[in-house]
């Protein structure tokens, strides 16, 4: 079960699981592109708003539905910085206070750990599968939940919540028979950015290889028992 798993890595994962033959399940808010690739993968899915609560149950309960149980959840929809307080320039300052956006808090954090919990319960209620677990959770970290970066502080501070969470609960999960860990790449190459950004790193050798994400993913396939980590993934 993949979120975010019409593009961007989540495609990535999804694309490489299929191809090791696993039976997945996609959810997308983009319902265009998403059916788009679930035709293209031969995979299910579903369109789904993260940060609802009900709209994760309804998707979720339609992918146990149709496979009976679910091995590996994937949480990896998510959105970079926005713009979250008004510009600073004084003469642009009204007389009431602005709200911040927190739309990355939203998406990143609590839409996260919706489908977290979601994945949680349903491996409860499972049967010890053929690699000797219940289940197992690879959630969408960053180097911005590792290290401090300013320019980006709504963002990062989502990411190392994220740090947070594996870090702590990962390590209870193993009690369980659960797993949980996170993959935390530097800059990959996805739709959060331009493709001019994307090749002035690829000339800099600044650019983070899909490659290290899904090396990661296939490490924690099947009876690996690591729980708790979160893997830096730079460019080399």
């Amino acid at each position: 079960f993949i979120t975010g798993g019409a593009s961007g890595i989540g495609y990535q994962i999804a694309k490489f699981l299929t191809d090791k033959g696993l039976k997945i399940f996609i959810a997308d808010l983009n319902e265009v592109l998403l059916e788009s690739t679930a035709k293209e993968l031969g995979a299910s899915c579903g369109v789904m708003d993260v940060t609802s609560w009900e709209s994760q149950v309804k998707v979720f309960s339609k992918a146990v539905a149709e496979f009976g149980r679910i091995d590996y959840v994937y949480p990896v929809a998510g959105i970079g910085e926005r713009t979250w307080l008004p510009p600073t320039v004084m003469a642009q300052f009204g007389p009431n206070y602005s709200r911040p956006d927190l739309r990355v808090l939203d998406v990143n954090i609590a839409g996260l750990i919706y489908t977290v919990s979601l994945a949680v319960q349903q491996f409860r209620r499972q049967e010890l599968g053929p690699s000797g677990y219940k289940g197992k959770i690879l959630c969408a970290g960053s180097v911005c939940g590792i290290y401090c970066c300013s320019s980006l502080p709504i963002y990062t501070t989502s990411k190392f919540a994220i740090t947070g969470l594996v870090r702590s609960y990962g390590k209870q999960l193993p009690l369980e028979n659960i797993t949980m860990n996170a993959f935390c790449p530097n800059v990959v190459r996805t739709s959060f950015s331009s493709n001019a950004f994307y090749s002035k790193l690829e000339k800099e050798h600044l650019l983070t290889p899909m490659e290290g994400v899904l090396e990661v993913c296939g490490m924690l396939l099947g009876s690996d028992g690591t729980s708790g980590e979160c893997f830096e993934i730079g460019p080399n």
